[in-house]
């Protein structure tokens, strides 16, 4: 199959990030399915992708990542509009701004967070990467050729005084990246995450956070990135982390990748485990 025949599904497509996603993949001439909860997010993905005339290759799907059902909709609702699907990005969120706008100047305390507020990042970042990861896995590997990509955060964010949902579900998303890379080697499919690199002009970060806007990474730095993780030429990478904004698109983009990239989940950094010796 031609990379331009691809199917890429992108989570959280009509967020800042998410948007940025699919306009990349778009001009990349991949077919997309931009899936978000927000009907009228999701009209501007696709009256933006009109206007850049890649309407055709654009598919629009309302979905709250947080019901159970949701990831099995979504595969079926794909597979019947493009009959595959080769590529995963896991980008959904939910900031810590749902739960106090102020929570900059205001940090959350983990005891002031329900079970609901809980649930709620769990099922988003957890729980429906590892059902739409499960979902598409089998045919990837059938085929011998795929790419999954999550999105998680930055080390200092998961561990940031004020996030006690977003950093550790995010945290946990990392780990498990690591495992599925370990566990799809060898098949064709490779599994990275992707990471803005610092504080990113969303609507995730309000604007009660007195941040200058401007000074802020856009969320247009992870597009190449990821237009280049999802090719052919990026077939042997597996199990890396990759901050966008050290991506530098003057150099030939296995070069980028190596500045920007990392192995996932800080292996390079930590201390591992003493393990004794196996009989037999």
């Amino acid at each position: 199959m031609s990379e331009a025949q691809r199917v890429a599904i992108v989570t959280g497509a009509a967020g800042g990030i998410g948007r940025a996603l699919v306009a990349g993949l778009l001009g990349s001439g991949l077919r997309v399915a931009a899936v978000d909860r927000t009907a009228e997010g999701l009209a501007a993905v696709a009256d933006s992708a009109r206007e850049r005339q890649q309407g055709a290759n654009l598919m629009t799907l309302e979905s709250d990542l947080a019901r159970d059902d949701a990831s099995d909709q979504i595969v079926s609702a794909v597979r019947a509009k493009f009959g595959t699907i080769d590529i995963l990005v896991n980008n959904a969120g939910v900031g810590q701004a749902t739960i106090r706008s102020d929570n900059r100047q205001n940090p959350i305390k983990f005891w002031e967070v329900t079970p609901e507020q809980w649930n709620l990042f769990v099922a988003v970042h957890n729980n429906a990467p590892m059902a739409l990861s499960r979902a598409v896995v089998h045919d990837m590997m059938r085929q011998g050729w795929g790419r999954i990509v999550n999105v998680t955060t930055s080390l200092g964010t998961m561990i940031r005084d004020g996030s006690p949902t977003y950093g550790p579900s995010k945290a946990a998303l990392e780990a498990f990246s690591a495992i599925m890379a370990k566990d799809l080697a060898g098949t064709g499919v490779t599994v990275n995450v992707l990471v803005p690199g610092g504080v990113t002009n969303t609507g995730m970060v309000p604007l009660e956070a007195g941040y200058q806007r401007d000074e802020m990474i856009q969320p247009e730095t992870m597009a190449a990135p990821l237009s280049w993780l999802v090719s052919d030429a990026a077939g042997a990478v597996t199990g890396r982390r990759f901050l966008a904004v050290h991506w530098d698109p003057a150099l030939p983009p296995a070069e980028a990748a190596d500045k920007a990239g990392a192995p996932v989940a800080w292996t390079s950094i930590a201390t591992m485990p003493i393990e004794p010796s196996r009989r037999g």
